[in-house]
């Protein structure tokens, strides 16, 4: 990607930058009161909550005695608690050697060793939870198909006027073959051979009907994936890809089929359009590496588009055990995949582009948020598990690099010494730093 390129594909700078600050803010705030609340509670004493890095902006300082701050570098966050020398924990060692018995109880490097892991791995914890949280909300608010599968509200079609399927329709049967209750419909459909039409015996008004309807898998845009290459182009949900470089398409299978079968060349789509009519889009695929179900990666070429069902079915709220499963289940999954993403990175199965830095996570928070709320939400669930994973990763001034040297403690009996503390966290800031830089290469090269 040329550096001249990134600045239109942002839209509205101005947009893409507050969204993005405030996806940001949210998971650092969530994150850095973990560390606050977990260490109040375990009586460790917090002099500094600051949300950004650099000159501050406005502070107050509490009845605790702990100062809250918003600095000029909205790029992370940290709490600075009794004993610490900087940002990232170091121990001060002049500042505790002049506590008291009860001070230096209160001090992160003179409490209890529980009391400090658990202040440790609170920031990533609640970075989890928050995310478990918002999925299982969004899972409660899109809410799951009905039983029986019921038609609440068919896309339009170019072909619409010789479709009889109406919304209200109680699907009993496609083809002559009786439809499964919902949780078993996406698997009897991928079952259905392709057809323009299909024969569906529905109820209506209480009376079954024999009608004509579109096929279930249809070229339909149910959404488009932020910073993709069809998000871009402008392409919008309910739009129909009719056909690809001229081979008109019927099936969205068969639209994945061709975009893999461009090897990354541009194509050319006509898209109809509902009140606008047909108008044709050029778009080069980007190549993805997607995980698959047994913890590996396959390479595809995608355009940044979801299918659907020809009709959205009508939803029910769903049980709140199944919401906080699907939250469990998504955290879960973002979890599995992203180790998975780095071992395959580390050994050269997949593409290091995989890693963006903060100008490709600005850009893609810009778009989640102009596609409305839900995404934008959805966007920042993913991400604070994201953030949360990396501070885990066992880097001097990341939490996981400060729970290693609380693994060296219990096993010696001691901490690391100050002299091998401070090396190693320079060493870790360098690290980072420099994958910083990398990211942000990956974010101005890659496409």
């Amino acid at each position: 990607m040329e550096i001249a390129a990134l600045i239109p594909s942002f839209g509205n700078l101005a947009f893409t930058i507050v969204a993005f600050v405030v996806a940001l803010s949210i998971i650092i705030a969530v994150h850095e009161f973990g560390h606050y609340i977990v260490g109040r509670w375990s009586g460790i004493r917090a002099e500094v909550f600051s949300l950004g890095f650099g000159p501050v902006l406005a502070s107050r300082v509490d009845r605790r005695g702990t100062r809250w701050q918003v600095a000029i570098l909205p790029l992370g966050g940290y709490v600075k608690f009794l004993g610490d020398q900087d940002a990232a924990s170091s121990p001060d060692s002049e500042a505790m050697a002049s506590l008291d018995a009860k001070e230096r109880r209160a001090s992160m490097h003179g409490a209890p060793l529980w009391a400090r892991t658990i202040t440790v791995m609170a920031g990533p914890a609640f970075n989890f939870a928050l995310s478990f949280a918002l999925f299982a909300v969004l899972f409660m608010f899109r809410g799951v198909a009905a039983d029986p599968v019921t038609v609440d509200h068919l896309y339009p079609l170019p072909e619409m006027e010789a479709h009889d399927l109406r919304g209200g329709d109680v699907i009993l049967a496609i083809n002559g073959a009786s439809v499964p209750g919902a949780d078993g419909f996406g698997e009897f459909a991928a079952g259905l051979e392709v057809a323009p039409e299909l024969t569906f015996t529905v109820l209506r008004g209480g009376r079954e009907l024999e009608v004509i309807g579109p096929w279930l898998y249809p070229p339909i845009v149910s959404a488009t994936t932020p910073a993709s290459a069809a998000a871009n182009a402008g392409l919008m949900r309910g739009d129909v890809i009719v056909s690809v470089n001229g081979m008109e398409i019927h099936d969205f299978d068969a639209l994945r089929q061709a975009v893999t079968a461009s090897d990354g060349e541009q194509v050319a789509l006509e898209v109809w359009r509902e009140g606008r009519g047909s108008h044709t889009v050029h778009l080069t695929p980007t190549q993805f590496d997607l995980p698959t179900p047994d913890g590996g990666f396959e390479t595809r070429w995608l355009i940044g588009v979801t299918g659907a069902l020809a009709f959205d079915p009508a939803i029910v709220t769903p049980m709140p055990g199944e919401a906080l499963a699907y939250g469990l289940e998504q955290v879960q999954f973002i979890i599995r995949s992203s180790l998975s993403g780095v071992y395959h990175m580390v050994a050269g199965d997949i593409s290091t582009c995989n890693l963006s830095g903060p100008i490709g996570i600005a850009e893609v928070s810009g778009q989640a948020a102009s596609q409305g709320w839900f995404t934008f939400v959805w966007f920042i669930a993913l991400l604070s598990t994201a953030i949360g994973l990396i501070n885990l990763f066992p880097i001097p001034v990341l939490d996981g690099g400060h729970l290693v040297f609380h693994a060296w403690e219990a096993v010696t009996g001691r901490p690391p010494n100050d002299r091998l503390t401070r090396l190693l966290m320079t060493g870790g800031l360098l690290l980072l730093l420099a994958l910083m830089a990398f990211a942000i290469g990956n974010d101005i090269v890659c496409p």
